[in-house]
């Protein structure tokens, strides 16, 4: 921690330390940028962390000059289908579900069904679009360039490995090449209230179980399977390997600063 203290002296960053009743927060500040709350929650149940986004969410309807945050974290084996979703594309029962241990929740992000779960990276984040796209000129929150730039910021990290990520036109999220074609190695699903608070976001598979999606239409999508960054790297990925480059793909994209909730990052 000292060090980070010493580097924003250095660069004469001006920083904060706070406390939440779970971790504390090393918060970066510069006039000529916004900050970024970067919260490690490890692995937590999705019901935990909808109500946590949701109170987020309106703290910040509440006070827009709050600090923008993103919630990293793992979640126990979960399918969640978004509003407009088809429930055909699960393809288990409520008596299957409970047999595998797998949670099952309808919310209210875009997009169709997607799996959860250990060894996928999990980012929520919680921006002030109307603030952060005002920045950028735009009257209004641009829904279609922060979907772009989510899957920018996926498209760096993979980079990072030197895994080459990719839009495919008509789709959302991140694909890559495979043998078998193209395949979705990143999801993204999100939500913008009427005040322009973002929530939901998206999932990395790092090196999750690829087994669960066989039983879902991932995303609705019958025609392109899903991969994983240790599959395509051919060796284990940890999640501790792929924070701190999708933390500094998410400054690099969004302009920010950001924070480093605790040590473990």
């Amino acid at each position: 921690m000292a060090a980070r203290f010493d580097f924003a002296q250095r660069v004469g960053i001006t920083y904060y330390l706070t406390t939440t009743n779970s971790c504390s927060s090393l918060l970066y500040m510069d006039a000529k940028t916004l900050s970024v709350a970067v919260d490690w929650l490890g692995r937590i149940d999705y019901q935990a962390a909808l109500i946590l986004q949701e109170t987020l969410v309106q703290e910040r309807v509440a006070a827009p000059e709050l600090e923008d945050r993103l919630l990293l974290l793992e979640h126990p084996p979960t399918y969640t289908l978004g509003r407009g979703g088809d429930m055909r594309h699960l393809l288990l029962n409520e008596a299957q579900l409970a047999e595998r241990q797998i949670a099952f929740y309808r919310v209210g992000r875009g997009g169709d069904i997607t799996y959860h779960g250990p060894g996928q990276l999990v980012g929520y984040p919680i921006l002030n679009l109307k603030r952060l796209h005002s920045l950028r000129g735009l009257a209004q929150p641009d829904l279609h360039a922060y979907v772009s730039d989510i899957e920018q910021v996926l498209i760096h990290t993979l980079a990072h490995f030197g895994v080459a990520g990719w839009r495919y036109e008509g789709y959302t999220g991140v694909w890559v090449d495979t043998a078998n074609g193209p395949c979705k190695i990143a999801a993204i699903g999100v939500r913008v209230s009427s005040k322009g608070i973002s929530s939901h976001g998206f999932a990395l598979n790092v090196a999750t179980d690829l087994s669960y999606f066989t039983h879902i239409i991932p995303c609705g999508i019958k025609e392109h399977g899903v991969t994983s960054l240790t599959r395509m790297l051919q060796r284990p990925v940890a999640i501790a390997e792929v924070i701190a480059p999708l933390v500094e793909a998410f400054r690099e994209v969004f302009h920010m600063e950001h924070v480093l909730e605790n040590d473990t990052i």
